[in-house]
């Protein structure tokens, strides 16, 4: 099969994979895979309006998500891109979306996973001039080397390395966190939460209006405990469907036993980032309407 001929067989196959899951959802679908950095706004801008511009009456996107993370900065510019398109996001995350991914998801109105899906610690990425780098890690390691020379048990090599910090650097990475925090606790308020009107678990205020406070202190609780590196004890730690259903307490669409669903995210999935990873293609994106 000539070089041609297979690439238009596998964008056959994506689309029909794609089109089956759009009649489900009844919505578009799009994949992407890679960093969330700066690089992707543009070019994401103009694959959305491309979309619509198909004539396309759908007002719900459903976004499927694979990466490691990136910036928040770029997040926030790729949900408000999202939103001027669409009224409603779903966010699929068949393998993984870490860190800025955890972010990202956060903006969705729903969030489907299953068994084996992982969202990560929202620990923003901060580029030092080389390469990404954990803020909150660099913070928490000042943080114990400041109160290791409050408490005077600060040996000479901790000092040198206390005094050799970057302060505008140090900065950056509190200013990272900090607009992390601010953007799930929004988000989680103004679209996780929108339908969220009775209480249905609390004994003692079930079937009771939730106030508009009690869905803030919800989100920023859910902010603060994925920005908990204590709790989490590493970046990289992989958060299950279980854990986030059990320590966040945090609705996620379960679809690990949906006969219908299940195989064809999987099918989708599968294929695409099969395609992907033959290629060595460190991002990509699919939608059978561009």
């Amino acid at each position: 099969m000539a070089i041609q001929e297979l690439d238009s067989y596998i964008k056959k196959e994506l689309d029909d994979r794609a089109r089956k899951l759009e009649e489900h959802f009844e919505g578009d679908v799009v994949y992407y895979t890679g960093t969330l950095s700066e690089l992707l706004i543009e070019g994401f801008r103009e694959y959305l309006e491309a979309v619509k511009a198909h004539n396309n009456k759908h007002e719900r996107l459903v976004f499927f998500l694979r990466t490691d993370g990136g910036s928040a900065e770029t997040v926030e510019k790729l949900v408000e891109i999202m939103r001027f398109h669409y009224q409603e996001v779903f966010f699929v995350v068949p393998e993984r979306a870490m860190s800025a991914g955890t972010i990202f998801c956060m903006s969705g109105d729903k969030i489907y996973m299953d068994y084996s899906s992982s969202l990560g610690p929202i620990d923003p990425q901060v580029f030092n001039g080389t390469q990404w780098v954990p803020a909150l890690g660099y913070l928490d390691q000042v943080e114990r080397l400041i109160q290791k020379a409050a408490d005077k048990s600060l040996t000479d090599a901790e000092m040198l390395i206390l005094q050799n910090q970057d302060l505008a650097m140090l900065s950056r990475y509190e200013q990272a966190k900090n607009l992390t925090i601010t953007l799930l606790k929004q988000w989680l308020v103004e679209y996780k939460f929108k339908d969220w009107t009775t209480h249905k678990t609390s004994p003692e205020k079930k079937g009771l209006p939730v106030k508009m406070e009690e869905k803030q202190a919800r989100a920023e609780e859910i902010a603060n405990l994925l920005s908990n590196n204590k709790l989490w004890h590493s970046h990289g730690r992989m958060i299950s469907l279980a854990t986030i259903q059990r320590v966040l307490k945090l609705r996620v669409e379960d679809y690990s036993k949906d006969a219908i669903l299940r195989p064809m995210i999987r099918s989708y999935n599968d294929f695409f980032m099969d395609y992907v990873n033959k290629n060595g293609f460190p991002s990509y994106i699919h939608c059978r309407h561009a």
